[in-house]
């Protein structure tokens, strides 16, 4: 009987994520929606990545230990909705092989389906045609063979997982008319064929290498993703304090690097960034102060072991505030609403669990709300939530920046938690959410023909119009969510729209609605537009 162990475990482990990492950019081109921000490729591959880090860094072969090691990896790593659900099907995987030192091809084809099982219990409601039905009908399938097949080998087993899941994938636009009317099949789905062909790939003695250096350093440079996992502790003089301004700091290392983790204590400046120019990061801080300790490792997908230790607040306040935005001016604003931490990320990149329980530890509050304001961060805040026990985190399932900005003016620091969880609530339920952005494709959504290039406006989850112009698009999408009730509109400008087209579409809104305007300057990348309307 052929057995199963830990390095072989963890070797296939190694060639999936190498495939997925390999081919994230199609995986990402996948995506429904024809704008600038898909992402299930990416967001698998950094989940995935981060566990097989966590593996490498254990140093065990022993079975069990890989798999839960790798199951707890991806979950503090889970970016998006697609990684956690990754996150939840190994962690099904692990619990089926606990205390195993090694498993037989049936025991493995049993913890896949297991993990199969885990992820639809982690969903509040399953959406059949995505990456949950790919992983159901595969490992049910390839069970199927094994429990046919007694003596089948890990290959044969893995071939059939490969081909059902493949076969399964190709079925998800008869489950998903949005997908058909794309032309494309489920992206998580996709995602996760690609890491099975990758275990194929190992079985067959010719596992998947990750990019060339060349071609590595260049994905990483277009991603604005790390070159060099940077940290320092500087202490600012007494002279320089009043010039040192951590938002101002904040936001220029945000020009030049990403996973960005700066503490300040008086005069103590702590800082973690990834990025390519780590002189510049030098360079930036120098003029405020005096490095006590600065390190800097080359990144390949790890992490150096932090030296920095966030910091919590000595005196425990009643509420704490976490919410995730991206762009200098909805940062600004949020803070200015009571947001304790503001964490970075939103359409364009998805905060990881970890990410959310960082912020979480930032703050030392009896209960600590977290706004994820898009729909497909929800599932990482849940996850952060879980795994917090020291903690009251109420998560507020907010899907818009709209949504989280109510959710803060609605928040009473002299109200009781549950008072304030349901005034919360409610204002988000009252919330109308637009946004406008570009297509990057020809498609048709709802029978509604899309050209590469012109300006799409989206009202709430549906594609409602097209125009090659932003300010008329932003305008008649404004003519789409107003109606006899509506009393306020917030305008939020992007990094992509002028003061001026602001204006104009400012106007257009006081010329026609009898509403209150809120202009705001968001700097939000994607979207030139986000429109709140109440």
């Amino acid at each position: 009987m052929e057995m199963i162990n830990g390095k072989l475990l963890k070797e296939m482990l190694e060639s999936g994520c190498n495939n997925l990492n390999n081919q994230k950019k199609e995986v990402d081109a996948k995506n429904v929606f024809p704008v600038p921000d898909g992402d299930t490729g990416t967001n698998m591959s950094l989940t995935f990545t981060n566990g097989i880090n966590e593996v490498r860094k254990s140093g065990s072969d022993v079975l069990s230990v890989v798999a839960k090691t790798f199951s707890r990896g991806l979950l503090m790593g889970a970016r998006g909705n697609s990684g956690v659900i990754l996150s939840q099907i190994f962690r099904g995987f692990s619990k089926a092989v606990k205390d195993k030192d090694q498993v037989s091809v049936a025991e493995f084809s049993e913890a896949m389906f297991k993990g199969a099982q885990m992820a639809y219990k982690a969903v509040m409601r399953p959406v059949e045609g995505t990456i949950l039905t790919v992983i159901r009908e595969a490992s049910e399938m390839a069970d199927f063979y094994v429990k046919d097949h007694p003596d089948a080998t890990l290959n044969e087993y893995v071939d059939i997982l490969c081909k059902e899941a493949k076969d399964s994938l190709d079925r998800t636009p008869d489950l998903l008319p949005v997908l058909k009317e794309a032309h494309v099949v489920d992206s998580g789905g996709s995602g996760l064929c690609v890491i099975f062909d990758g275990f194929r790939a190992y079985l067959e003695g010719a596992p998947i290498q990750p990019l060339g250096e060349k071609e590595k350093l260049e994905a990483e440079k277009n991603e604005k993703a790390s070159g060099y996992a940077t940290e320092f502790i500087m202490r600012i003089p007494a002279g320089n304090r009043n010039f040192f301004r951590k938002e101002e700091f904040y936001n220029a290392l945000e020009k030049i690097g990403n996973n960005i983790t700066l503490v300040v204590n008086e005069d103590v400046v702590k800082l973690h960034i990834n990025t390519i120019t780590p002189g510049r990061v030098l360079t930036l801080a120098e003029r405020y102060g005096e490095f006590e300790k600065v390190q800097i490792e080359n990144f390949k997908g790890e992490l150096s072991p932090s030296i920095i230790e966030e910091e919590a607040p000595k005196e425990e306040k009643e509420y704490g505030i976490i919410t995730v935005a991206a762009g200098d001016g909805l940062r600004k604003l949020f803070t200015e609403y009571r947001a304790d931490v503001v964490v970075s990320g939103g359409q364009t990149m998805n905060p990881s669990t970890e990410d959310i329980c960082s912020a979480i530890r930032q703050i030392n509050a009896k209960h600590i709300y977290v706004l994820p304001n898009n729909s497909n961060i929800i599932m990482a805040a849940n996850q952060a939530a879980a795994v917090t026990k020291d903690k009251d985190i109420i998560v507020l399932e907010t899907k818009s920046i709209p949504q989280g900005l109510s959710a803060c003016i609605s928040f009473n620091p002299d109200a009781a938690v549950e008072e304030n969880t349901e005034a919360m609530k409610e204002a988000v339920a009252n919330v109308k959410t637009g946004q406008v952005t570009y297509a990057i494709k020809d498609t048709t959504f709802n029978d509604l023909a899309i050209h590469a290039g012109d300006y799409m406006g989206i009202f709430d989850k549906d594609i409602r119009l097209t125009n090659p112009d932003k300010v008329k698009a932003a305008c008649a999408l404004v003519d789409e969510m107003c109606d006899s009730n509506a009393e306020i509109v917030t305008l939020i400008r992007g990094e992509d729209a002028t003061e001026e087209e602001c204006q104009k579409v400012a106007e257009y809104i006081t010329a026609h609605y009898d509403v209150d305007v809120d202009v705001e300057d968001g700097g939000q990348p994607v979207y030139c537009f986000i429109i709140g309307v109440e």
